[in-house]
Formats: structure tokens, C-alpha cells, sequence
């Protein structure tokens, strides 16, 4: 078996580039910046153009555009760094994603485009009240700064302090203006019309250092004899702290519906389709896409732990990137490709943040606000939540040395209660709205209140029993047990309040048979295409 003796301090800053490296990534910013320029063109004049591009996204666009949203920095970092430390387990998330994607083209889609919203939170309060949309809004962004803008800034900022020695404070606030130059201007169309060839950057990027990986270690055959045991097992134990089978099969796909069919984040590529058939198609597109990561993001931590059994968790890509591995101008391809991925998910972000704020909570409660007002208000609302991120960041750095678990733990925390009131919602005409503010509510304090458990003093919170049975459920297990509690409390509330709430509703999909979608949709204050 042949012995590799890569020594961590030997690779892991690079003091300068090779020109053809730098020529290369030169050439990716140079095209992103001009499709981007060019996408914003007369995308400033209505708060429909800017926030929704029009809603003339054909299907090549959206489903580019919502795999280039969803693999970010913390994916490179963060998946390659879980699958070296667990091997293929952590593929479930990528593999459930696809039926999720599927449920949002199918289900969730036609009901939102017939809606005519600009943001899900919208489509909640017509569905219920003006508290629940307020609750989403406010918990979007609050999960926006903590599990997409600040980990998407650490995951990059950390890369490029490893890869080229940069000051990750300082690689942080680069990485922001980078790409807030024209997500500011252009809004969404710039966005999505970057993250199309953002896209096949990341994906030729992800390929090339998979097979330069696979021919360092002898192939695909080589790897599975040299991995250490139980790296190929697909299902974990149920005492698995982090993947549980249990929790892959019953709480993953709660975190799967919340993240690709309810958060503002993704979903908003769906409300600038150009219709209902564009957004299936889209979806589908980006189903296909996501059976990539299993191949070109897991392979390289399985890779790792084979070349470098010593490293552990999020090192693990830097060292792949870093080391001799790669040829000089490839070295170049992936790590633009690290920075596509970096720059689409942050594009996303701030465009999603900046549409919640401006329309749930200025428009919401100026209607007659100017256009030009509103979109002046969504760029300024970006710049001041990038500034909080930034701030946060060195406090993120110290929650979990693994990004990626780190990220579904908090989307566990968070996604139950949004999960259960949205698919209650729509498929049961008789939820009301008290019955829906009191599950956001009371799921929401009881995940809050296990995110802080997370962050206390671990002796602290042994020091309580009760406190540490809350701490110790695993964050799969915790998203089940909250899940089916909210659906609970929202099933029995609106049972008891139906003679006041039993005919608000307007927005569920109950009300009548729609033949061209061949499933059951809302017809009142619905759109047709």
C-alpha cells in the first residue's frame, strides 16, 4: 500500500498563485462580473424586475440557479470535511433533495406561482394572518445570518486563509463586495443569470479535482480497499450521534421540505418563473444536478481520508486544494470554482434578505410606497445584514469545527414547526390561524430554546438533568419529536377554533379540482397562467 507523508504545514499556505492559477481565476471574476452588469440593464425601474426578474426565468435558468444557490463554500468545505470523518453517510441530505425538489415542482410550485406573492411569507399570511407572515419573515432572516450568509463567509473566508494566507476577517469583507456589486444593481435577474455559468464552473471545478483525487490514490477500487472501516456504510446505527438512521429516514426529510419548498432563499427562483411548466422543468433540472455533490463532493472527503488519515472534518478540502495534487491552471479551475460556489449562495442570500425586509415588512405596512423607494430599501437592508454576519462570524468559528452538521443541527432547531404549518396548511382547508401562530410559536421557543442549550457550558447543562436529556436528543431525532408536536398543537387549536376561523381561509389547495395541474389548487385570489 503506498504511504503518503503529506505534512499539513508544508501545503497549507500558498504564498503566491502560478500565473496560468491566477490568469484563470482572473477570467471567471471578468466573465461573472460581466454577465452580471449586463443582466442588470433597466432591472432597477420596478420592484417586480428587480425582486422577481420579471418573472420571465425560462427552466435552463431556474434550475441552474437553484443547484448553484444550494452548493455553497460550506458544501465544499463542509460536506467533503463530514464525508472524511463519516464517510458515505452524510450523502442522505443530497439524496432526499431530489424528492424534495420534486415535491416543490408538483406541489408546492403551482401553488405559489397562482398566488402571486413575492415571498413565501406573503403566501402564509394570505393563506393565514398577518402574525404568521411576520414569524416567517423574521425567522428567515434570523436563519439567513446563521446558517447561510455567516457560515457561507466562514466556510469561504476560512478557505482562503488556508489556501493563500489571507486574514480571514479581512477575506470575508472581500468576498462580500465581490459579490454585492451586482446582486445590488441587477437583483434577482442578475443573480440567477450569473449562477448559470457560476454552475458549470463549480461543477467542472468539482470533477476536475474528483478525478485528479481518484488517480493519486489508484481509482475508485483502490479507494474502497484503502477507506477504514464502516467509511461505505450507507445507514448508521441508532446511537450514530450525528446520522442515526432513524433521524436520516424520519427527520431529514422534514429539513428537506422547510429548505427547498418553503424558505424564501430557494423557492423565490420559483416565483420569477415564467410559468408553472418552466418551474416543473426547473425543479427537475436541478434534481439531476443533485446527484453531483454524491460524486464530486463526497469523493474528494473519502479521498482525504485516505491521503491524509491524520485530517479531520472541515481541513479536509483545504488540504486536497493546497497539496501538489492538482496541475498547474487546474489548481486555477477549482479553486474559481470555489469561489462560484461561494459567490452564487451569497448572491442568493442577500437578494432573498432584501426582498423579505422590503416587501413583508415595508410594503406590508406602506402599500403606496414608491418602487424606486422599495428597492432603494431592499439594497440598503442587504448591506446592513452582510454587516452583521461579518461581526458574527468569529462567534460562528468556535459552535462546531464540522460546517456541515453544524448546518442541519440549526435547520433541525428551526424548520419543524414551518414544515407542519405549511403542509397542514395547504392540504387541510380547516387549519385556522390561531392554530397556525400557536404551532410557529411554541415550536419555535421550544427549538430556540435547544439552539441555546447547544451554546451554553457543557457543565453546565450536565449539571441539570433535564437540561441535559434536552441537549442530548439527537438533532434529527429532535426535528421528528418537534415536528409531529407542532402538527399537534396546530390540529387541536384549529379544531377548537373553527366557528370563528373555519371560513378565513382562501388559500388552501382543497377548494377545487384544477385539471391542467392534475391536482387540487386554490381558486380564489389565484392567478392563472
Amino acid at each position: 500500500m503506498k504511504e503518503y507523508s503529506y505534512k499539513p504545514r508544508e501545503y497549507l499556505l500558498i504564498g503566491n498563485l502560478d500565473f496560468y492559477d491566477n490568469l484563470v481565476i482572473l477570467i471567471y471574476f471578468a466573465v461573472v462580473f460581466l454577465i452580471g452588469i449586463i443582466s442588470a440593464r433597466g432591472k432597477g425601474k420596478s420592484a417586480k424586475s428587480y425582486f422577481l426578474a420579471d418573472k420571465k426565468m425560462g427552466w435552463i435558468a431556474i434550475g441552474t440557479s437553484l443547484f448553484a444557490t444550494n452548493i455553497s463554500s460550506e458544501h465544499l468545505v463542509g460536506l467533503a470535511g463530514a464525508s472524511s470523518a463519516h464517510g458515505f453517510s452524510v450523502g442522505h441530505f443530497e439524496w432526499l433533495a431530489v424528492l424534495s425538489l420534486f415535491m416543490l415542482g408538483w406541489v408546492f410550485a403551482p401553488v405559489f406561482i397562482r398566488a402571486d406573492v413575492y415571498t413565501i411569507p406573503e403566501f402564509l399570511g394570505k393563506r393565514f394572518n398577518k402574525k404568521c407572515r411576520t414569524y416567517l419573515s423574521v425567522v428567515s432572516i434570523f436563519s439567513y445570518l446563521f446558517t447561510k450568509i455567516a457560515v457561507t463567509l466562514l466556510a469561504g473566508s476560512y478557505l482562503l486563509n488556508k489556501l493563500l494566507g489571507w486574514d480571514m476577517f479581512i477575506a470575508a469583507i472581500l468576498i462580500v463586495l465581490l459579490t454585492g456589486i451586482y446582486t445590488l444593481v441587477g437583483g434577482l435577474s442578475s443573480v440567477i443569470r450569473t449562477q448559470v455559468f457560476q454552475a458549470f464552473v463549480l461543477i467542472l471545478g468539482s470533477l476536475l479535482l474528483t478525478i485528479y483525487g481518484l488517480n493519486e490514490v489508484g481509482g475508485i477500487s483502490a479507494l474502497i480497499t484503502k477507506l477504514p472501516p464502516g467509511y461505505l456504510t450507507i445507514f448508521k446505527p441508532f446511537s450514530d450521534p450525528d446520522f442515526p438512521w432513524t433521524g436520516i429516514l424520519l427527520g431529514a426529510p422534514i429539513l428537506g421540505i422547510w429548505y427547498w419548498c418553503t424558505d424564501q432563499y430557494i423557492v423565490q427562483r420559483i416565483l420569477g418563473a415564467k410559468g408553472i411548466k418552466d418551474a416543473k422543468k426547473g425543479t427537475a433540472l436541478a434534481a439531476g444536478l443533485k446527484t453531483i455533490p454524491i460524486l464530486l463532493l463526497i469523493f474528494p472527503g473519502l479521498i482525504s481520508a485516505v491521503l491524509y488519515p491524520e485530517v479531520k472534518g472541515d481541513e479536509a478540502y483545504t488540504y486536497l486544494i493546497a497539496g501538489n495534487l492538482l496541475p498547474i491552471g487546474i489548481k486555477g479551475i477549482v479553486i474559481a470554482g470555489m469561489f462560484a460556489a461561494l459567490m452564487s449562495s451569497l448572491a442568493s442570500a442577500f437578494n432573498s434578505t432584501a426582498t423579505l425586509i422590503a416587501i413583508d415588512f415595508v410594503k406590508a405596512n406602506k402599500p403606496n410606497i414608491s418602487e424606486n423607494e422599495l428597492i432603494l430599501i431592499g439594497r440598503l437592508s442587504t448591506m446592513l445584514i452582510v454587516i452583521i454576519a461579518i461581526g458574527i462570524i468569529p462567534a460562528l468559528k468556535m459552535v462546531n469545527t464540522q460546517m456541515y452538521v453544524y448546518l442541519q443541527s440549526m435547520q433541525a432547531f428551526i424548520s419543524p414547526p414551518i414544515a407542519s404549518v405549511f403542509l397542514i396548511g395547504i392540504f387541510w382547508k380547516k387549519a385556522t390561524s390561531k392554530g397556525a401562530i400557536w404551532s410557529l410559536t411554541i415550536g419555535g421557543v421550544l427549538g430556540l430554546t435547544r439552539i441555546i442549550i447547544a451554546l451554553l457550558d457543557k457543565s453546565f447543562v450536565e449539571g441539570s438533568w433535564l437540561l441535559n436529556i434536552y441537549a442530548n436528543v439527537n438533532y434529527l431525532h429532535f426535528a421528528v419529536l418537534l415536528f409531529l408536536f407542532s402538527t399537534f398543537i396546530l390540529v387541536v387549536v384549529s379544531l377548537a377554533d373553527q366557528k370563528s376561523n373555519l371560513f378565513e381561509y382562501n388559500l388552501s389547495i382543497m377548494d377545487v379540482k384544477d385539471k391542467e395541474l392534475g391536482l387540487i389548487t386554490p381558486s380564489s385570489k389565484l392567478k392563472r397562467e
